[in-house]
């Protein structure tokens, strides 16, 4: 036994483990901080799992329990199971729709007794690793469209039936997987055509209607005129920009409107509008309401968490209130502090500083998973790594972007800090499996 022990740590990333472990306690302590009812007594509380916070530690010891099966996991496992864990994420995300139970809107997640279980949020490791083994095939050629159009597919799929369980905020985390696909290669012109459409549904939200179909067609006009040369030696360059033209206003016309009325649901529609300061204009119901009903709507309505996050983050100044000391999130404030909005407990709890250690910890973090990737010998390795620092990039931004107000709520966990057992279960499988393929990184896995 004591032969195989250096074999064990052997190749091991250990600051990756150590920064795991970093991320964690501080999330313990912030659920601890917003959760904690005086008088209780703490060591107590810990093992009773009642508590937020002891519940969270217990899915700590669980997740624990999990990288040390996955370190000790050969690496060849993680790639020849892949499509079949694949299919299993499948299977699990089909079977949300008969067993479902509706929590908080959502219909994402299966009760197993005293646990809730969302099948979304492991899908995310086998998406990783399916993704990877595909783009590592021998016989793939992502130059070819066919196979771009194959490795999106294994993202998309995912993501609608996510979309279907009402989780669009969750779907969006799979888009994440593209930043690993442009990295093998996915053609530029792909991502810009993505955040053109992006910026053009920002602007049907913020400019009238009419007026944006106005700009549309001068910016058609403005370019006819500057190529018109080139366009009379080819006229198949004026029908391109006709038909550019002709789907910018499509879009803008026909297919935001349809997406907000039909694919969104109103609290989300709601939450983006409230991000640009815009009333919801898809209401089904219009009531006239008096200049006091209207602010009183706005200060009770989905804005309300943003702003009273705002307020605790301020609040904490340079240093913060202390652990047990802050008012917006220890006297319930803010919804949803110890999952969603979780760093705005940071936020007050330590101040400026705090939040910037966090975010400190979060970057070299990132830092350290695109240096990994980037010294793999297995094409598979590499892609599983940025595949990894891809979702953790995504939820990272995302979630803190949202808590002062620069992004729209949608409802994703900030990594090893939000209370979650499947989001912390998942977020530590996908760190260790990385862990596990970094320790052979000699070994070429397909």
């Amino acid at each position: 036994m004591s032969q195989r022990n250096p074999a064990i740590s052997k190749g091991i990333d250990w600051s990756l483990a150590g920064i795991y472990l970093l991320l964690v306690a501080i999330g313990l302590t912030a659920i601890f901080a917003a959760t904690y009812k005086e008088g209780e007594p703490v060591i107590q509380s810990f093992l009773r799992f009642k508590t937020d916070y002891s519940k969270q530690f217990f899915f700590f010891v669980i997740g624990a329990a999990l990288a040390l099966f996955v370190l000790l996991t050969d690496s060849k496992f993680f790639a020849a199971t892949a499509n079949l864990g694949y299919v299993i994420g499948i299977v699990a995300l089909l079977l949300v729709f008969p067993f479902h139970s509706d929590v908080k809107g959502t219909k994402s997640i299966i009760k197993m007794g005293a646990f809730n279980f969302q099948p979304a949020e492991f899908c995310k490791i086998f998406v990783a690793l399916a993704l990877a083994k595909y783009l590592s095939r021998p016989e793939t050629d992502f130059s070819k469209i066919r196979s771009q159009l194959v490795a999106a597919a294994i993202v998309m799929f995912p993501a609608a039936l996510t979309i279907l369980q009402s989780e669009t905020g969750l779907a969006l985390v799979f888009f994440s997987f593209f930043i690993v696909m442009y990295r093998e290669g996915l053609p530029s012109i792909i991502l810009l055509v993505g955040f053109a459409i992006a910026a053009l549904i920002v602007a049907t939200i913020v400019i009238p209607p009419n007026t944006l179909a106005i700009i549309l067609t001068t910016i058609a006009a403005g370019i006819i005129y500057v190529y018109q040369r080139q366009i009379k030696r080819n006229r198949g360059l004026l029908l391109g920009i006709v038909v550019l033209w002709i789907v910018c206003v499509g879009i803008q016309r026909f297919a935001v409107p349809y997406i907000f009325k039909n694919v969104l649901q109103k609290h989300q529609v709601e939450r983006i509008y409230d991000l640009f300061g815009k009333d919801n204009p898809y209401e089904t119901k219009k009531i006239e309401l008096t200049a006091e009903d209207a602010k009183k709507k706005k200060e009770s309505g989905t804005s309300y968490n943003v702003r009273q996050s705002k307020i605790a983050i301020g609040s904490g100044r340079v240093f913060g209130k202390g652990l047990l000391n802050a008012t917006q999130t220890r006297y319930d404030f803010v919804p949803e502090q110890r999952t969603d909005f979780i760093f705005c407990t940071v936020g007050e709890g330590f101040g400026f500083a705090g939040s910037i250690v966090l975010l400190g910890l979060y970057l070299f973090l990132l830092f350290r998973i695109v240096t990994i990737a980037e010294r793999q010998r297995s094409t598979f390795s590499r892609c599983y790594a940025y595949g990894v620092a891809s979702v953790f990039f995504f939820h990272i931004a995302i979630n803190m972007a949202m808590t002062v107000g620069l992004a729209p709520v949608i409802g994703i966990p900030l990594p090893f800090i939000s209370y979650g057992g499947t989001s912390l279960l998942t977020f530590t499988m996908m760190l260790f499996i990385l862990i596990r393929l970094d320790a052979d990184r000699q070994m070429v896995l397909r």
